[in-house]
C-alpha cells in the first residue's frame, strides 16, 4: 500500500469528523461475534466502505461496520467483522484498521476470533486467552519499507500479547464465573481448512488452536505500540470430531451459541483495562 502514513491520516480524519468520543480501546470482532458491537452505548456506526482506503469484508459473519461509543465506561471503537488475507487483500490492507485505530488514539486492543481447537483438553464453546502465536501465513505485514513514524524496523514480539492483560483477563473470567483456557494460536493463510497431517504438525510445534486471522493484526498492534489482548472462541475440536469435517456454517453456529458468554467476558475485561 503506497503512501501508508497519508492514507491512515485520511481514514482517521474521516472517522474523527463522524464520532462523538475519542476511542482509547479497540475491539475487533471475529466470525459470529459481531453482535458485541450492539452493546455499545450512544454509538455512531458506519460501513467499512464509507471510510477512505478501508478494506471491505466479503465473508459471511463479518458485517463490515465500525461502531464507536461507550462500553463499561470506556471509549471504544469496535469493528463488527474484519478482512482476511485469504480474501485477496495484502497484509498491509488486512492490518490497515489497526493502524487507523492507533491514529485515533487507541492504546489497547482486544482481538477476537472463532477458531479450531487442536488441544485435546479443549471443548467446543471454550474461550481461549492467547498467550502467544505462531505465524504460518507465509507473509508478514511489516515486510517492505518501514516508515519510522508508524513503528520500529525490528519490533520485539517476545510478549506480543500483553502479560498484564492476560492476568487481568483471567481475573475477569473468575469474577464472571467463566472457565477459560490459555494457549498458543497458530495463524494460517486459509481459506481451506487444515488437513489432518497439518493438524498433527501444529500439535507437534506447540499450537493449541488454529485460525486464519488475528496474527497479522497482533503484529501490527505491537509494531505501533498498542497493548494487545487476544481471545479465541473454540468452535470445533478437530480430534474429537468423528468425521473430522469442518464447515464455516458450523463455526458461525457455535460462535452464536457462545456469544452471550463471550460478551459477558469482554464486558468484565473492560472494567479492568
Amino acid at each position: 500500500m503506497d503512501n501508508m502514513f497519508e492514507k491512515i491520516n485520511e481514514a482517521s480524519d474521516f472517522i474523527i469528523k463522524k464520532i462523538k468520543i475519542k476511542p482509547e480501546i479497540g475491539i475487533i470482532l471475529g466470525s459470529g461475534l459481531g453482535d458485541m458491537a450492539d452493546e455499545i452505548n450512544d454509538y455512531v456506526d458506519f460501513d467499512f466502505n464509507d471510510v477512505p482506503h478501508f478494506p471491505v469484508s466479503t465473508v459471511e459473519g463479518h458485517k463490515g461496520k465500525i461502531y464507536t461509543g461507550i462500553l463499561e465506561g470506556k471509549n471504544v471503537i469496535a469493528l463488527k467483522g474484519r478482512v482476511h488475507y485469504y480474501e485477496g487483500y495484502s497484509m498491509k490492507q488486512v492490518t490497515f484498521p489497526v493502524r487507523v485505530m492507533k491514529a485515533l488514539g487507541v492504546k489497547s486492543v482486544i482481538l477476537t476470533n472463532a477458531c479450531g481447537g487442536i488441544n485435546n483438553d479443549f471443548n467446543v464453546g471454550d474461550i481461549m486467552i492467547l498467550n502467544d502465536h505462531i505465524n504460518l501465513t507465509g507473509d508478514n505485514p511489516l515486510k517492505g519499507f518501514n516508515d519510522s513514524r508508524l513503528g520500529p524496523r525490528f519490533p520485539d514480539m517476545s510478549s506480543c500479547y500483553d502479560p498484564e492483560y492476560i492476568k487481568l483477563a483471567n481475573e475477569a473470567a473468575k469474577r464472571a464465573g467463566i472457565e477459560v483456557k490459555t494457549g498458543v494460536y497458530a495463524g494460517l493463510s486459509g481459506p481451506a481448512y487444515e488437513t489432518m497431517a497439518e493438524i498433527k504438525y501444529l500439535r507437534i510445534i506447540g499450537a493449541d488452536a488454529v485460525g486464519m486471522s488475528t496474527v497479522p493484526e497482533a503484529i501490527v498492534a505491537v509494531h505501533t505500540g498498542i497493548r494487545t489482548l487476544g481471545l479465541s472462541c473454540i468452535t470445533d475440536v478437530i480430534f474429537k470430531k468423528h468425521d473430522h469435517s469442518v464447515s464455516h456454517d458450523d463455526v458461525i453456529k457455535t460462535a452464536n451459541l457462545v456469544k452471550p458468554k463471550f460478551i459477558k467476558f469482554i464486558r468484565e475485561i473492560l472494567k479492568s483495562i
